[in-house]
């Protein structure tokens, strides 16, 4: 049957432990650092990329209000440059208005005068009139 030795039993467990501790030494322990190292340098990236989301989200939103207060100011100054100009124009219309308005009393008067002149000349050339049209009609 089987037979135990206890020797031999004895030897192959103190070369099963000398072996356990070689490899617990040489490759389990660096093993096992070099995965918590790891897992460790994963989880601390992974905190980075959460920061700089973060950081970025914040970033937008500031580069967001930036643009907003930009988009104001141009309208202001839009709407600033625009009165001006209305204003401007509405300045230029009442001194044109103003103008056309004393050419076109100036010309009423004038007009207004050579009335009266035209009027006077036709007075003093009525007896004239009066008599050629009678000379006229004594020949037909």
């Amino acid at each position: 049957m089987l037979d135990i030795v206890p020797a031999l039993l004895l030897v192959t467990g103190i070369i099963f432990l000398v072996l356990m501790v070689l490899l617990n030494k040489t490759l389990y322990k660096p093993l096992l650092a070099f995965m918590d190292n790891r897992e460790k340098s994963i989880k601390r990236d992974l905190d980075s990329a959460g920061k700089n989301s973060d950081e970025v989200a914040s970033f937008k939103k500031e580069a967001e209000k930036i643009i907003s207060e930009a988009k104001n100011e141009a309208n202001r100054m839009k709407d600033s440059a625009l009165m001006a100009a209305k204003d401007e124009a509405l300045k230029k219309l009442e001194v044109k208005k103003s103008e056309l308005e004393s050419k076109y009393s100036q010309f009423l008067r004038e007009l207004d005068a050579q009335r009266v002149e035209f009027k006077n000349a036709l007075q003093e050339q009525l007896p004239q009139f009066k008599m050629s049209v009678k000379a006229k009609l004594d020949q037909i």
